[in-house]
């Protein structure tokens, strides 16, 4: 077990997304704009449900993998939106209703984005063509 810094621990958080089937995954570089937070990861599920799977794989394989566990959990309910908050990066999961109405990306459009490896333009990305063949 070794420890994440912030910018491998957003990375993480889009890669388990993505292996997920999460879409518009974007990590927002927000160290030069807030003091709470390194990074946003950013998601968009296709219902509530994959929503709620999507958290509960990241849950699970950074307890596993890391031993770390989010410092609060929000929205697991029936809101089209559920946050997970590692304190160096905070992954908000929305179904598409959610993510249209709050866009956190225009909100924080001067935060500088990072170059991840996952699907794009509706191709999944190669976690999920390993899991899914």
């Amino acid at each position: 077990m070794s420890k994440l810094d912030s910018e491998a621990l957003a990375r993480r958080l889009a890669e388990l997304a993505d292996s997920k089937g999460a879409t518009e995954i974007v990590a927002l570089d927000m160290r030069k704009l807030v003091s709470y937070t390194d990074f946003l990861v950013i998601c968009t599920a296709r219902n509530e449900r994959q929503a709620k799977a999507i958290a509960d794989e990241v849950r699970v394989r950074l307890k596993q993998d890391f031993e770390l566990l989010p410092r609060g959990v929000d929205g697991e309910g029936a809101i089209g939106w559920i946050v997970l908050d590692f304190l160096d990066a905070v992954l908000h999961v929305f179904t598409p209703e959610a993510r249209q109405r709050y866009q956190l990306e225009d909100l924080w459009h001067e935060a500088l984005r990072l170059e991840l490896q996952v699907a794009q333009n509706g191709v999944r990305g190669h976690l999920y063509g390993a899991a899914h063949g």
